[in-house]
């Protein structure tokens, strides 16, 4: 009897993060510690890399007990992120559990009749667009599984609404025109004038927004044509098993419903003006989602401990998303204390010096994509790598403003791939990383290779202030 063989099964995605995290450790012995020092930005009122102050410090590798402490202290550090994700899938499904959501959403279907398929385009514009002005990101964590409702409603899989969300705002996070947390911190470290090139940039996004539908409507496309094609056919979405067109269509819509509905669509208004005007972040929007979370239930007939035995209920079905996010922060926890992460940026640096201007700025998106495995935050890394950045490209004849495109590039689209980002993204759908990976890799490789053609061509025109 021919012996079967056995089926290579990926691994669950916290093993693949224990396994990146492992590596990440056994850096720490193999690579020397070093620093810079930093000091406050009088102006920019900040804490910064000082260029040229690089030096080794004695090694401090991490143990095994620390590794797994890392994971830990990595819960505890991202516990903004993690109550955010609770309390706002809590609200987004206190309006599904009372019918709204669904009862609204068939009306919607009706009203559109027959043009669907406009709905995910018009709001990766809407979601590009504030992406791109004033930074939104995290904010729409808690639209997901909405949109991945609406979509299985549609005919489509999840994936295509979490895409939806989560492709539509990082483009526009990633190409960005006005984006405060990433080109106005790396502008004015850069003692660039703040919102100079914007010109370029409206360039910039309108490419890489139009990419990015196209392809993830490509895919809705093929999927709704053929199911059997989803990456995520076998994968149980818990928010997002969501009825078919026909079902949808038949459901009430009652005047309580519309009165939730219409709370639902002050709510967004609220978290918009909120981060604009009031530089509202995940602790407000959290108390938001809470608050109104409350309300809907007591508007839709709950009394007080059904909405809390509710939010219990709702929890349970994020929990992989939840911890997610601080298994991931584990990964550069343990190279901070490390102490290897400045030393990797001296090294990228110190190649990028001897390199012709065209192949130095595209090594420079190169250094960017990959410090931003190490540092995910972007307001961080423009902290630590545009002091570095800035006085190279003087050095190597680029602008300033070239070094601040190479690092608002590559600070902003990795986000959609490295697992320090995106194993967060995953979770928060409850998607396998590996699902992921197969459909996010070729968008992310075509926007490398964009990324790459719009710095050769700002080293051409020699991008500056217009």
């Amino acid at each position: 009897m021919q012996e079967q063989r056995k089926r290579f099964t990926m691994p669950h995605t916290y093993v693949l993060i224990g396994m990146i995290l492992v590596v990440v450790t056994l850096l720490t012995y193999l690579i020397p510690a070093g620093v810079y020092e930093r000091a406050v930005d009088p102006t920019l009122n900040r804490t910064m890399v000082v260029a040229d102050s690089f030096k080794y410090v004695k090694s401090t590798p991490v143990t095994i007990f620390k590794m797994f402490q890392a994971i830990i202290e990595g819960l505890v550090s991202t516990a903004d992120i993690v109550f955010f994700i609770f309390f706002a899938y809590g609200y987004i499904n206190m309006l599904i559990s009372l019918g709204a959501f669904y009862g609204g959403l068939g009306t919607l279907i009706k009203k559109f009749n027959g043009r669907e398929t406009l709905i995910f385009p018009i709001f990766m514009i809407i979601f590009g667009v504030c992406g791109s002005t004033f930074g939104l990101y995290e904010e729409t964590y808690g639209l997901l599984p909405a949109f991945m409702g609406i979509s299985v409603a549609l005919g489509y899989d999840a994936l295509v609404g979490g895409a939806a969300v989560i492709v539509g705002t990082a483009t526009g996070f990633a190409a960005a025109t006005l984006n405060p947390f990433t080109i106005g911190i790396a502008q004015g470290i850069a003692d660039v004038p703040i919102g100079s090139g914007f010109g370029f940039r409206i360039i910039i996004f309108l490419v890489f927004q139009t990419t990015s539908i196209i392809y993830v409507m490509l895919y809705a496309r093929k999927v709704k044509l053929h199911p059997e094609k989803s990456i995520v056919k076998d994968v149980n979405f818990n928010l997002s098993n969501g009825m078919t067109r026909e079902e949808l269509e038949k459901l009430p819509f009652t005047t309580r419903h519309k009165l939730i509905m219409g709370l639902f669509l002050v709510t967004i208004g609220i978290l918009i003006y909120g981060t604009t005007h009031f530089g509202w972040y995940l602790n407000e929007l959290s108390t938001l989602f809470f608050v109104m979370m409350l309300i809907t239930g007591l508007i839709g007939g709950c009394n007080l401990s059904q909405i809390a035995q509710h939010f219990i209920n709702s929890t349970s079905d994020v929990l992989f998303g939840a911890f997610a996010v601080g298994v991931a922060r584990a990964l550069t926890i343990v190279m901070e204390d490390g102490q290897i992460i400045d030393t990797i940026i001296n090294y990228m640096s110190t190649v990028l010096a001897i390199l012709p201007k065209t192949i130095a700025a595209v090594g420079m998106i190169t250094v960017q994509n990959l410090i931003n495995f190490f540092i995910p935050s972007g307001s961080g890394q423009a902290a630590t790598s545009m002091p570095i950045m800035a006085p190279l490209a003087d050095a190597i004849g680029l602008t300033r403003q070239t070094a601040v495109l190479a690092f608002q590039f590559g600070d902003g689209f990795s986000n959609l791939f490295w697992p320090t980002s995106s194993a967060t993204l995953c979770g928060l759908m409850s998607l396998p990383i590996n699902k992921w990976y197969k459909f996010i890799t070729p968008l992310f490789l075509i926007m490398l290779l964009l990324q790459i053609i719009f710095i050769i061509i700002a080293v051409i025109i020699n991008y500056g202030p217009f």
